[in-house]
């Protein structure tokens, strides 16, 4: 009995000396892997600063700068990681985390692929020049001013002040009409005067008032006038001009002041906006026959 116990004595001395001899060889290796590793720290530190920076002067959204500096950060913790495992010779044990990292990342991609898809569309969206918050955009059905994009989501604000928010994914693969990239935007006006009117006195008076109600129209010219059909009860026309804009709204308020100017004017040269009536003539043909009628009372 008490020779076994020394000999488990003396087997666990002879491997805690050999533990300890290992770890004295390792010493310089362990030494050095922690400065590697402390190194990556600190410049993961000074990187995840420096990305946030320069991203943030080309992206306007908060959570997109911050994802990216930190990702830049965690890459290099990750460089400075296998670096260290190297150096104690643990390589193979990095690969087989690896390994299983990737099985995990590709199981969780697939779970969440829908959620990866927005957040890949919301970078790609967040550095498009023609993309920007406070643009008048529309798309997928939906008018109005992006007030965010993030990576979830994109949010538009509409003329009558509703808020719809749109997966980043439907931007990308959706045409997309962005009002603000131009200073400039096309009117367009149709309406209808009475047969009896002068088409070409109605043509000179709709041109003379569009001149004079907006500034940036240059004189009667500028404006672009069209008869386009004999209507029911008009002859219609179509009338274009130009005007400073950069949203849906201002084109909108354009259009009701021109309307407003337009019926004016018209008002004042007794030039009438005919609208679709139905007309009921009787002649002398037309008879009425009360004999059926004064039967039924007599009977009664």
């Amino acid at each position: 009995m008490e020779l076994s116990i020394s000999e488990i004595i003396n087997t666990i001395i002879s491997k805690l000396e050999s533990w300890l001899n290992t770890f004295i060889e390792y010493l310089p290796n362990f030494a050095l892997a922690f400065l590697v590793l402390f190194m990556a720290y600190f410049i993961a530190k000074y990187v995840n600063t420096l990305t946030y920076k320069l991203v943030s002067r080309q992206v306007q959204q908060e959570s997109v700068s911050q994802m990216i500096s930190k990702i830049s950060a965690i890459v290099l913790v990750l460089i400075g990681l296998y670096i260290a495992l190297g150096i104690l010779n643990l390589s193979k044990t990095l690969t087989s985390l690896l390994a299983t990292a990737g099985v995990a990342g590709l199981a969780i991609g697939l779970a969440l692929q829908n959620t990866l898809s927005n957040t890949v569309a919301g970078i790609a969206l967040s550095f498009r020049k023609k993309i920007q918050i406070g643009n008048w955009v529309e798309t997928n059905g939906y008018a109005g001013e992006v007030i965010d994009i993030n990576l979830k989501e994109f949010v538009i604000k509409e003329a009558d002040n509703n808020i719809v928010v749109l997966p980043n994914k439907l931007i990308l693969e959706n045409p997309l009409k962005n009002y603000s990239l131009t200073t400039k935007m096309r009117v367009a006006l149709e309406c209808g005067v009475a047969y009896e009117s002068d088409l070409e006195e109605v043509e000179k008076l709709t041109k003379a008032t569009i001149a004079n109600t907006f500034e940036q129209v240059n004189g009667p010219e500028a404006v672009e006038f069209y008869y386009t059909e004999f209507g029911d009860s008009s002859i219609n026309y179509l009338c274009r001009f130009w005007i400073d804009a950069e949203s849906m709204l201002e084109k909108l308020k354009a259009k009701t002041k021109a309307i407003i100017e337009i019926k004016k004017a018209y008002n004042e040269k007794g030039i009438s906006i005919p609208f679709p009536i139905r007309t009921l003539q009787f002649d002398n043909k037309l008879s009425f026959d009360d004999t059926a009628l004064k039967k039924q009372f007599s009977n009664n």
